[in-house]
């Protein structure tokens, strides 16, 4: 059995409780609503006889604040609630860090690091360039730290892969999100990157405005995508392919399937020892994500990756 520490957790980002949930296969809904994510409790109820994963289980818990570890615990049937993150230091085998605010991420996982545990940090794993650095160092020494937005494991995009030579040659990408650039903008990078095989990006342009992202990107094999993120519209996380034979729009809808499959996948890695996605994917999506940014603060020049 496989015991996980889960740290939450940031403004709206209930991850702490619906991944729980997944793994340790029980959730009140009661206590999700009453905290303030009706959604969450929406597709866990939907999706009930899915809930649970083998081999594994949320142990441990902390938050910021007692009372909100409390009901995470009280939530998902975590039976430890412990008052230091470093608490969990001898008590798990991993350790989901399960918020979203990039700025804490260093500080919260350099304890784990070092004491050698098992980590997974929720997206984006870095909100500078320092701080990717510092993981990637720590990577380079054998540790052990795996990053992802679930969007890789979208079942969405992945079906439409067995249907590329339908498509030819692909002439563009474009992705279409919600929300900020910085926590959001990485759902979408990591769905375009995965659709197509984690390609190698050279440079970066932010053409927009900020709540109105608009970042056209080019790859060493030539192809070009855009990704927009804006703040004021309807809710939605769609990728198009644009080929010379065929054309695809897939929209992501089903959070619980790439959650739980992220999750499959972290325990297997726990399991086996090593993360099963190469640090070096997440290092070029996290440099393409900080490069629009740097391109936006810098009146929309070009930022070239190779340099």
């Amino acid at each position: 059995m496989v015991k996980i520490g889960i740290i939450g957790m940031s403004a709206g980002n209930a991850h702490p409780y619906s991944w729980s949930a997944i793994i340790n296969g029980f959730f009140d809904p009661e206590e999700i609503n009453r905290v303030g994510y009706p959604g969450v409790s929406a597709y866990l109820t939907a999706n009930r006889d899915l809930l649970g994963i083998p081999g594994a289980r949320v142990t441990h818990v902390w938050a910021q604040d007692r009372a909100i570890s409390e009901s995470i615990a009280k939530a998902v049937q975590v039976e430890n609630v412990v008052d230091d993150l470093t608490e969990l230091i001898g008590q798990v085998d991993a350790v989901i860090l399960g918020r979203d605010d990039p700025e804490n991420h260093v500080e919260m996982a350099k304890p784990f690091i070092e004491a050698g545990i098992p980590l997974f940090i929720d997206k984006p794993l870095a909100g500078s360039l320092e701080d990717l650095t510092y993981f990637a160092e720590q990577v380079a020494n054998g540790k052990f730290v795996m990053s992802c937005s679930s969007m890789r494991y979208a079942t969405e995009l992945r079906a439409v892969k067995n249907e590329f030579s339908q498509l030819g040659k692909l002439q563009l990408v474009t992705a279409v999100g919600k929300k900020d650039w910085i926590r959001y903008g990485v759902h979408m990078l990591e769905g375009l990157f995965m659709v197509l095989d984690d390609p190698t990006p050279v440079s970066v342009r932010h053409v927009g405005r900020e709540g109105g992202d608009v970042v056209y990107l080019e790859f060493a094999d030539g192809l070009q995508a855009t990704v927009h993120l804006f703040m004021d519209i309807a809710l939605t996380f769609q990728i198009s392919l644009f080929g010379k034979d065929g054309w695809r729009l897939i929209e992501v809808k089903n959070w619980f399937g790439m959650f739980r499959d992220n999750l499959i996948e972290f325990v297997r890695s726990v399991e086996e020892n090593r993360p099963r996605l190469d640090f070096v994917k997440t290092e070029r999506i996290i440099r393409t994500l900080l490069a629009a940014h740097e391109s936006l603060a810098d009146g929309g020049k070009t930022v070239y990756l190779n340099s």
